[in-house]
């Protein structure tokens, strides 16, 4: 066990304040197939709790962080010191282990990918609702690529990545892990839904900018505002389609059936506006997500004051 706690980092997490270091024997029973809850991508993800307080505990795949422990550590320190009411925090890790494990905040609610479509879908979900959970995504975004000490570039923001609290707060989810996985050459392995990555940046150079969070946080509202599937197929996509119809001006018959009232066309319309210039092949021509959060904040205290 201490060759793979050193192999991990944990002499160098040690020195962190702001995270702790469990022991591989605080999690084993949290680690049993009855708790497992999610294990798609970067890992599978187990819920329990740890100090009487719920938590999810997720075991990395094998292989995507070992390669560089001085690197996995920094990275974890960073997650660690990232403090805001819309990113899921990480409490700790486990080093112990052949492939770390983090263990994070618990969030009741699923995923927005559960609340739009999946097993736990919420209807009727009111306009109001779905833009103040576009806002507040959008204020953690820019919080990460803004604010922080060091530059935050999320590379996988989707809904199956965008957690609820019980009073649908948003919480991104799997901060930095896409790193982690990127420096042994396994971030498209990762990659688990491509309708979401950007196509101008990633998908011709593999590398991972702001710009392409500003691209699939466009995909994500247009996925709040019309509550289909983004899913790329047959050379088709939800983007790709919505994009066609606003320049043929026939944008409202891909709105949702349950928001698409008089009253909420002008929002709606807004709404897509920006989708679209997130949408924008051009990355240098899309918006930064502090100007993005701006735009839904004001849009969020006109609807919700």
């Amino acid at each position: 066990m201490r060759e793979f706690y050193e192999r991990n980092g944990g002499p160098i997490l040690e020195k962190a304040k702001a995270i702790k270091l469990f022991k591989k024997k605080e999690l084993k029973e949290i680690l049993k197939s009855k708790n497992l809850v999610g294990g798609k991508g970067f890992g599978e993800v187990y819920k329990g709790f740890l100090d009487n307080k719920q938590v999810a505990v997720k075991r990395l795949k094998s292989g995507g962080a070992q390669e560089n422990n001085e690197q996995f550590a920094n990275e974890i320190i960073i997650q660690s010191q990232v403090i805001h009411k819309n990113i899921v925090k990480l409490i700790g890790c486990c080093l112990e282990v052949d492939t770390p494990i983090l263990v994070y905040e618990y969030l009741p609610k699923g995923s927005l990918e559960d609340i739009l479509h999946g097993s736990k879908k919420v209807s009727p979900l009111n306009i109001n609702v779905r833009l103040s959970i576009a806002a507040q995504l959008a204020d953690g975004l820019a919080y990460m690529h803004s604010k922080t000490n060091n530059k935050i570039i999320h590379g996988n923001v989707k809904p199956a990545n965008i957690l609820l609290d019980d009073n649908f707060m948003p919480k991104i989810s799997n901060l930095g892990v896409l790193r982690l996985f990127a420096r042994d050459k396994q971030a498209d392995n990762a990659i688990d839904d491509w309708s979401y990555v950007d196509p101008a940046v990633y998908m011709q150079t593999r590398l991972l900018t702001e710009k392409s969070d500003v691209y699939s946080f466009g995909v994500v509202i247009l996925e709040l505002i019309s509550r289909k599937k983004a899913a790329c197929y047959d050379n088709n996509s939800l983007a790709r389609n919505f994009l066609e119809a606003y320049k043929e001006k026939r944008v409202d018959e891909l709105f949702d059936n349950e928001i698409a009232q008089t009253s909420n066309l002008e929002l709606l319309h807004s709404l897509a506006k920006i989708v679209v210039e997130c949408l924008n092949l051009d990355a240098d021509q899309r918006p930064s997500m502090i100007d993005v959060a701006e735009r839904l904040l004001k849009l969020n205290r006109s609807r919700n004051p």
